[in-house]
């Protein structure tokens, strides 16, 4: 299996964790009646953490699919490797960063790992043409 499958299959794990810690965290600020529920009406604001875990899981699932297709892409046309798989990794690796720098609200470094990480999808990008 190719690297950048491999990082696909690790990247949905990060989506799992996504997930995961945007709804832990909204029940805590919105109760687990809100969470078990139907959801209906308006829902009560999420508090600073679960607000930037949302934004945080929203960002990711905005780049997302251009990571699926590359990797996808790349491993269909045999173009998989060198300046490729060091793309994916450097994605990789800056999203699982973004993570924690986004909820704990660090400034700028956040904006610096997304960076990162668009810098890794351009490689992969710039080995697919």
């Amino acid at each position: 299996m190719t690297t950048e499958l491999t990082i696909l299959g690790w990247s949905i794990i990060l989506l799992f964790i996504h997930i995961a810690l945007q709804s832990q965290l909204a029940t805590l600020d919105r109760g687990i009646g809100w969470n078990a529920g139907p959801r209906d009406g308006t829902p009560a604001p999420l508090g600073r953490y679960a607000g930037r875990a949302e934004r945080a899981s929203t960002n990711f699932r905005e780049t997302w699919p251009v990571f699926v297709a590359l990797a996808l892409g790349l491993a269909v046309t045999g173009q998989s490797g060198g300046v490729a798989a060091t793309g994916a990794w450097v994605w990789f690796l800056a999203r699982v960063a973004y993570v924690p720098l986004y909820i704990l609200g660090v400034r700028y470094v956040r904006s610096l790992a997304y960076l990162v990480s668009m810098a890794g999808i351009v490689m992969m990008l710039i080995r697919f043409l």
